[in-house]
């Protein structure tokens, strides 16, 4: 069966098919297979990418975390913030209950549809996948800016 990846190469003339292994796992995983088409197999289908969903958005998050406790440390003046675990839990929490959209609204747009449409869980996956990273990035961008703006003030 041709993969997502073998049809990429084949239309843009590549001959011979990639066999590099990270490409291949990454493509395999951002542009599966989709679900039968029935509920048990979309439930079954997201299930079983829940947790390296939650192992990329982990990983995202602690790197989020490090770089923006590097970034409210550095002068000028640092600010002095408190750490806590509970909205970190919390958002972890809440990502979990978030992704349950994606197996409901996939399997709500196959029964509306009555299978007339494409397979909606890859593309809903993978925008579901980078909205929580973003989402997750988002306090270093923040840290990013409060230090520049922190320097300027320093500055002039």
């Amino acid at each position: 069966m041709e993969g997502p990846l073998d049809i990429l190469d084949e239309r843009l003339g590549v001959e011979e098919p990639s066999e590099d292994p990270l490409r291949r796992g990454l493509t395999d995983f951002l542009y599966p297979t989709p679900a039968p088409r029935n509920s048990w197999g979309i439930v079954k289908w997201w299930e079983s990418r829940r947790l390296p969903y939650n192992a990329i958005v982990g990983t995202s998050g602690f790197a989020s975390l490090g770089i923006f406790s590097l970034l409210m440390s550095l002068p000028p003046p640092p600010h002095n913030l408190i750490f806590t675990w509970a909205p970190i839990i919390a958002f972890g929490v809440l990502a979990n209950i978030c992704y349950l959209l994606g197996p409901t609204v996939e399997t709500a747009i196959e029964k509306i549809s009555g299978g007339k449409i494409l397979p909606t869980g890859p593309a809903l996956f993978r925008m579901g996948l980078t909205f929580s990273v973003g989402l997750t990035l988002l306090p270093t961008l923040m840290a990013s800016m409060d230090w520049v703006l922190r320097i300027l003030r320093w500055i002039f």
